[in-house]
């Protein structure tokens, strides 16, 4: 049985890449494929996106498994090494490294090796998750670009809202990367997918992509179309079993929906021990024969149930979208109070993974 299953087409991963490079054509780029490529496959999304000037990734399992994968492009761990051997470790794989706090300046100084880090000296500007307090990093970028051990300097920050267009956070970090910044010849990094899309004064010298890059909007109520985008993820799967109930029937655990009138119910085989959140309404949609359906009650492990009463010629066998080709992601991930970045990040093991290389 080969569903459900998510495909992952390269095209659109290549389109999305396109798109980048479109709204920020003086800007490099630097791919975010952290957490498996936001669950496309690293490997595959990584050689998709070749065309990128640098990969950004979380831990250095990840990165060491794409050197070793044959990649030569720059990879940068995103949030550091966490002590001075992961730092040698990093060194060997010739992985540039995000320096946010003080003890990563020390284990640099104090670093004995051949090689020489590309170093991306993060500053906090309002986010208050990682990074150096502004008022430090003159200082810090002095240090750095004295030491040994240090290639080539870059500078960083990182939005917390830039996708709530109406808000002033992203305007105030601005001018806080600014001041902070002001006197330092170093090539600069702030936007990430929404600002790439809405803020081309912060598009600097580098920008970081990350959602968009997979076909998904960062913002409420406008869909990724809007730019060209065209979503990498399709989750599907097929009809196992098709009835009809009578009115006041309920489906079921707990029984929370009932039929308003005779109704033609599907069940489809996926759950949340899919990646399918059990935290989906009833109002949430799926693709069967072109047309919308919603769910009828709750979310099992391995199952979900639809009403097809409006797609009354569906089915044994029929496939059924869950979320991506005519089916928006971040459109979905609003019926499970959720967003589209952990809904395909949370796709498990036992899903079928098919990759169309186009």
């Amino acid at each position: 049985m080969d569903f459900p299953r998510v495909t992952i087409h390269a095209a659109a991963l290549r389109n999305n890449l396109a798109v980048v490079r479109r709204l920020a054509p003086h800007a490099r780029v630097m791919a975010a494929v952290k957490s498996d490529a936001y669950g496309h496959g690293l490997a595959f999304a990584a050689q998709a996106l070749s065309d990128a000037d640098a990969f950004g990734l979380a831990r250095l399992e990840e990165a060491i498994a794409l050197r070793q994968s044959g990649f030569k492009q720059a990879l940068v761990l995103l949030e550091g090494v966490i002590n001075a051997t992961d730092l040698a470790i990093a060194g060997a794989h010739d992985l540039e490294v995000v320096v946010h706090t003080a003890e990563q300046i020390e284990w640099l100084a104090a670093y004995r090796g051949e090689h020489r880090f590309t170093v991306w000296l993060k500053i906090d500007t309002g986010m208050h998750r990682l990074g150096l307090p502004e008022a430090d990093a003159a200082a810090a970028a002095r240090r750095l670009t004295a030491m040994p051990s240090v290639a080539d300097l870059r500078l960083m920050t990182h939005f917390a809202a830039s996708e709530a267009l109406a808000a002033s956070t992203t305007d105030e970090q601005l001018a806080r990367f600014d001041k902070a910044t002001r006197g330092l010849s170093f090539a600069r990094s702030a936007a990430n997918s929404a600002a790439i899309i809405a803020r081309p004064d912060a598009h600097f010298d580098w920008v970081r992509p990350g959602l968009m890059l997979y076909g998904m909007s960062p913002f409420t109520n406008r869909p990724a179309a809007e730019w060209g985008l065209q979503p990498a993820m399709t989750l599907s799967t097929r009809l196992i079993a098709v009835h009809d109930i009578d009115a006041g029937e309920s489906v079921g655990y707990g029984g929370i929906w009932t039929a308003q009138r005779r109704s033609r119910i599907g069940v489809a085989a996926v759950g949340y021990g899919d990646g399918y959140p059990r935290t989906m309404r009833d109002s949430a949609m799926v693709r069967v024969r072109g047309r919308e359906a919603p769910l009828a009650g709750r979310v099992s492990m391995d199952m979900i149930t639809i009403d097809l009463s409006n797609v009354p010629e569906a089915t044994l066998g029929d496939e059924v979208i869950c979320w991506g080709e005519g089916l928006p992601t971040e459109r979905v991930a609003e019926f499970a109070a959720t967003i589209p970045y952990e809904l395909v990040c949370r796709v498990t093991a036992r899903v079928h993974r098919r990759y169309v290389s186009d």
